[in-house]
């Protein structure tokens, strides 16, 4: 590790720079990375480029969203562990509190027909930034044929058996279809900066499991079945961003914790924040009926979706250049990304059966807005914005 990397900051100054990207970073998880490497690799040197390297590789090999795991990385080099906390609440904590927010307007402006169309215009934004994903990533994850057959199967898997099952299922086939079957490039030789001990980073990896082992079997009630719900959709999701959104469904929509137009209108207000995505689920948090929901519902739920990311990204971090040498692995890891574009088609065809689309003019607004994304690279809170200005004219 360079004296750049080794060098400390409090955790006040961590948490200034990383709440000032909170507040200004548009444009969803890869834009993210390249304002870290702007801010961090280049402006305040922070890290080198083989440490910026290293740890990029690191937070997209695991499951998780893989921006605030980079900044969480970053955060413990220069302080530690409260250097990491700091990190991710200072870039987390901008849009957790508009999401938060939101939601709590979301009920007063169901009765005026003025709000009602803003939200359904959310709705509509919502199935084109994921319609966006779905050919971005497709295009991206699945480039040869024995890829997109995986992504077919996987879409297929989870309209048989929806739920927590066919997406572990899913996950379980792509891992080791990419095992048997395909060939992962050559590692980059970069050394993994050590931020913790390798006995810290084994506590870490027991608290995972333990706590996803008693998310998946124990399904708790009120705040205990909550934390169960936000934990478990967080710690299943490879591919970070956009991914997240069929577990969330089976999360809090499929046992009617939140009806389908709530779930709808805050991922379409997602799209328009800045920061992770994953704060969608403190908007799940304080509309859901289960537990205590509210402020308490929302910082339950903010917690634990991204509890597992960071506990693995802190876990595997002193481990990771030896496990990054295993090509078993990282062929393993192109399987799992094959098979979570089937996860997200399959989020796709649940947000236009939800009812989404009402009528033609829907139609053409979500076309419109999804070639505004596509075509046109538009950025998302300039579709979200026209979305809700079209639903209001017609």
């Amino acid at each position: 590790m360079t004296s750049q990397a080794a060098a400390r900051s409090t955790p006040a100054a961590i948490l200034s720079a990383f709440f000032r990207l909170g507040l200004t970073s548009f444009g969803g998880p890869v834009a993210h990375l390249g304002y870290f490497r702007r801010e961090f690799v280049e402006r305040r040197a922070w890290a080198t480029e083989p440490d910026y390297a290293a740890i990029l590789g690191l937070c997209q090999f695991l499951p998780g969203p893989a921006s605030s795991q980079v900044g969480f990385c970053i955060g413990l080099l220069r302080g530690g562990w409260w250097g990491g906390l700091a990190a991710w609440a200072g870039f987390t904590l901008p849009s957790a509190l508009l999401m938060f927010l939101i939601a709590a307007a979301a009920g007063s402006l169901t009765h005026s027909w003025l709000g009602r169309d803003i939200l359904h215009g959310l709705q509509l934004a919502a199935v084109a930034v994921v319609a966006q994903a779905v050919y971005t990533m497709f295009r991206s994850l699945c480039p040869d044929s024995f890829r997109r057959a995986l992504a077919v199967l996987s879409l297929l898997v989870v309209l048989v058996l929806p739920g927590t099952i066919g997406q572990l299922l899913v996950l379980i086939i792509g891992g080791l279809a990419g095992r048997a079957y395909l060939a992962a490039p050559p590692a980059v030789a970069t050394d993994a900066p050590l931020a913790i001990s390798r006995r810290d980073g084994t506590c870490c990896i027991i608290a995972f499991f333990i706590l996803l082992a008693f998310a998946l079997v124990v399904h708790g009630h009120g705040d205990l079945g909550l934390f169960d719900a936000f934990y478990r959709a967080g710690a299943l999701v490879f591919g970070g961003g956009h991914v997240v959104l069929p577990l969330l469904h089976d999360a809090v929509v499929s046992p009617g914790w939140v009806s389908p137009q709530n779930f709808l209108t805050g991922y379409g207000a997602a799209q328009a924040m800045p920061g992770p995505l994953f704060t969608f689920a403190v908007y799940l948090g304080t509309v859901a009926t289960a537990g205590p929901h509210g402020l308490a519902g929302a910082l339950i739920a903010l917690v634990a979706i991204f509890l597992p990311g960071l506990l693995l990204v802190a876990g595997i971090l002193p481990f990771w250049h030896e496990l990054k040498q295993n090509a078993g692995i990282a062929a393993a890891v192109m399987g799992l990304n094959a098979a979570v574009v089937g996860l997200l088609g399959y989020a796709l065809l649940n947000l236009i059966f939800l009812g989404a689309i009402h009528g033609f003019f829907d139609l053409i607004i979500v076309i419109i807005a999804y070639v505004a994304l596509t075509i046109r690279k538009t950025s998302p809170i300039a579709v979200v914005a026209a979305c809700a200005a079209a639903a209001i004219i017609f």
